[in-house]
């Protein structure tokens, strides 16, 4: 990402941990799309034009496969694209009043570079906020939700993203997916100390509410929903069982 040398440019670092960049597209949509989540979007004159957003198509592997959509006149379209996480992922996202860069997300899958399952991608993505891009508490909002994402024991279950402080261990279940935030100031070309944004008695209560989640979604263990489709496990163990006991089916009246 380039950022433009201002007098203060203030930005958050997130980190997520066992899972991969799809879990990067609801909280950015609500953050940037959604005025539920975003006042600034009908407060703020420097964000009423709304946002373009850049998204991969991560399953396509012989090049990056992109495609740009504007919020909010092309809203339906990125919803419906999103809501495959595992598919079409944000890329980055631009300011359409003054074009700058306002997000940018580490999108590659280790599975597609490595050819084999390789566990989750952890990605990292950058934010700009303040100014002419949303607030951080903004950005931080959508977070609360604790959706489910794909990660969780061994890469191949389904749990809640958990905002956690910085250098959180992961424990129950090897999870649940974690995300935490590191803000920034950058002023002459120096930056700040770091600022713990998940650290406060408010989310404190909220991963209360996400270990419950969790601890409710891995009671399924392995079956329905609770575990990743075959598609996001063909890179794994299970495909050679099921090649195996497919040879065993018989056909009958």
């Amino acid at each position: 990402m380039e950022i433009e040398e201002r007098e203060n440019e203030p930005f958050i670092f997130f980190a997520a941990d066992k899972t991969d960049p799809g879990a990067y597209n609801l909280p950015f949509y609500l953050a940037f799309a959604d005025p539920m989540y975003c006042s600034g979007l009908i407060l703020s004159p420097k964000m009423s034009r709304g946002y373009k957003f850049r998204l991969i198509d991560v399953s396509y592997i012989e090049k990056n496969k992109i495609i740009e959509l504007n919020a909010p006149e092309e809203l339906y379209d990125l919803a419906a694209l999103l809501r495959d996480t595992e598919k079409y992922v944000i890329e980055s996202i631009y300011s359409r009043s003054t074009g700058n860069q306002a997000v940018a997300i580490s999108t590659q899958r280790l599975h597609n570079i490595a050819g084999k399952y390789t566990g989750k991608d952890d990605p990292i993505a950058l934010v700009r906020v303040q100014g002419e891009f949303p607030a951080t508490g903004e950005v931080l909002a959508p977070f609360n939700i604790g959706h489910y994402v794909a990660g969780f024991m061994r890469g191949s279950h389904i749990g809640p993203l958990m905002p956690c402080r910085l250098n959180s261990t992961i424990s129950y279940f090897d999870g649940p997916p974690v995300i935490t935030g590191a803000a920034f100031s950058m002023k002459e070309g120096n930056l700040s100390e770091p600022v713990d944004v998940f650290d406060h008695p408010y989310w404190e209560a909220i991963r209360f509410q996400i270990a419950q989640k969790a601890t409710e979604i891995r009671r399924q263990g392995f079956c329905g929903p609770s575990m990743l489709p075959y598609s996001e496990l063909e890179y794994g163990g299970v495909v050679e069982k099921l090649r195996e006991l497919e040879k065993r089916f018989i056909l009958t009246d």
